[in-house]
């Protein structure tokens, strides 16, 4: 018999555990805010000083690859003593503490306030352990932020996807693409798909290379620009006839590793230009590395937006970009 209420006591307790884990989730209301909008909670004077200058240093350091210098995240400072209720509800969030009690660190946290949500604490006992830590984990911090921004942005996407059945089949993948995107060209195995904005136009290209067509040697980035200006030349036409997109000579594109669906992808980041004519505006280039099909299939997205920022049409591409999934 005292077995059994062991055993009926210990199950309440483990279901009455469980039941406090589901509450407190349930608890934590939806994050919001605008993409690619950063909350820092610091003290004031921290913010006006040498502090405040490491964050912004590194947090609203100039995007890569785009005509004129943009933020790579707007930072909106916040005194940790007005930092509760509705305030804390921002998606991605930057505590910065200088505390002769605390220890120097860097912590990364999740759905802290709200859901989804990405708070990264950055603590030591000196103003000058802050810096430091900042300046060692820069790199973390920012693709810690850049990634939970992108999965929003992916969230958002799938509220209203195109149907690019077409593209899956031609290419053997899946893209999460708005439904505000059109087919412009389809050639083959070449895709340009296009949407209208304001002032211009956002454009995605897919097509495939042969798989050993890139020789691995200094002269990568010339390489690309030769495969990006012979595509231009036959696929993306200027205004008048003769004229064409190519790479802008004037700006040398950054060049960059990562991984896409868990495969090998060289990333290029420049301007890309219309021969002849006076257009241009920022392209981030792709080749993604399929041994399973012999092939390398290459992904850019380039924007139209003459005299307006660029940064966020930039992010929307990546986002789409970053969808990809291998069939």
């Amino acid at each position: 018999m005292h077995k059994i209420l062991f055993f009926v006591t210990a199950l309440l307790v483990l279901t009455s555990c469980n039941d406090d884990k589901k509450g407190n989730q349930k608890l934590l209301s939806e994050s919001s805010g605008n993409l690619n909008n950063l909350s820092v909670v610091v003290d004031n004077e921290l913010w006006q000083g040498n502090v405040g200058e490491a964050i912004r240093n590194t947090l609203a350091s100039p995007v890569d690859g785009l005509p004129q210098d943009e933020p790579l995240f707007s930072l909106s400072q916040i005194p940790p003593q007005v930092f509760s209720g509705f305030v804390t509800k921002n998606r991605t969030v930057l505590r910065v503490e200088v505390d002769a009690n605390k220890t120097s660190s860097v912590k990364f946290g999740k759905n802290v306030y709200a859901i989804p949500q990405k708070v990264i604490v950055v603590s030591g006992k000196t103003e000058a352990e802050v810096i430091e830590q900042l300046k060692n984990n820069a790199p973390k911090i920012i693709e810690a932020f850049k990634n939970q921004e992108i999965k929003e942005k992916q969230r958002r996407i799938k509220l209203s996807l195109l149907k690019i059945d077409t593209i899956e089949k031609a290419l053997g993948i899946k893209m999460e693409l708005p439904s505000a995107y059109r087919i412009a060209k389809k050639d083959n195995n070449f895709f340009w798909l296009r949407k209208d904005i304001t002032t211009g136009t956002q454009n995605i290209m897919l097509y495939e290379l042969p798989l050993n067509v890139l020789k691995q040697n200094d002269s990568l980035v010339q390489q690309i620009i030769k495969i990006r200006d012979s595509i231009g030349q036959v696929h993306i036409p200027g205004p008048t006839e003769g004229t064409f997109m190519i790479t802008e000579k004037a700006y040398a594109p950054y060049l960059f590793h990562t991984t896409i669906d868990d495969k090998p992808v060289v990333e290029t980041k420049g301007i890309w230009d219309v021969k002849n004519a006076f257009m241009s505006g920022p392209f981030i280039n792709y080749i993604i590395e399929d041994k399973a099909n012999n092939r390398l299939l290459v992904v850019e997205g380039f924007t139209f937006a003459p005299s307006v920022e660029k940064r966020d049409y930039v992010f929307e591409l990546d986002a789409i970009m970053k969808s990809i999934k291998f069939e």
